[in-house]
């Protein structure tokens, strides 16, 4: 019964380690995709406008809103010890990589402007671009997510508290001194008689 108890109460928890460096891995990358659009112009990686900390609402959707989605996901992995809230966070981490991806794609769809063009010289520049702020980051980001709910998904046997064997019955202990009953005179005449007969009939 008490192994009953604990499995219930239990069958939530789960090693804290578990999720830390996936959870670090999100907080990091949620990190840059929020950020990245402010202090990109620093290092001419940026998208228009390429100006320090110029702030447009289509960056606060696009960019800050699923960056910092990815990181409160991120806290909530790393940081949990129940199943519950780590699945939440990789959910979260899910729908903000999903939403770097296709983002720029629904944007003139929902009206809330566009991200911008690419600062860049070359195809290859413009590649490295579009991978590293939107589609490679959110890939990155599903990724990792997806990894966190399979993990917070299957329990492992590890977790499973063991079930105690039952206790052994203890065997009645017979005194030295304890005497058999003896098998009664007429029983034992009947039995003599009994194979008398049957000798007889042979």
């Amino acid at each position: 019964m008490k192994n009953a108890e604990f499995d219930h109460s239990g069958g939530l928890r789960m090693p804290r380690s578990r999720g830390a460096v996936n959870g670090l891995l999100l907080v990091v990358l949620g990190a840059w995709g929020a950020l990245i659009p402010f202090v990109g112009p620093h290092f001419d990686f940026a998208y228009t406008p390429d100006q320090v900390w110029t702030w447009t609402s289509a960056r606060g959707w696009l960019e800050v809103l699923p960056g910092a989605t990815t990181v409160v996901g991120g806290l909530l992995v790393a940081f949990s010890g129940n199943r519950l809230s780590a699945m939440l966070g990789g959910w979260l981490a899910v729908l903000a990589g999903a939403w770097f991806i296709i983002g720029e794609e629904v944007a003139p769809i929902l009206r809330i402007g566009s991200a911008g063009d690419p600062v860049a010289a070359t195809d290859r520049k413009r590649a490295v671009l579009e991978i590293s702020y939107f589609s490679g980051l959110g890939a990155l980001i599903v990724f990792l997510g997806a990894v966190v709910l399979a993990l917070t998904t299957v329990r492992p046997a590890r977790d499973v508290p063991p079930v105690a064997a039952p206790a052994p019955q203890p065997v009645p202990e017979v005194s030295p001194g304890a005497t058999t009953n003896a098998r009664p005179e007429g029983d034992r005449k009947r039995a003599r008689g009994w194979r008398r007969r049957r000798a007889g009939a042979a």
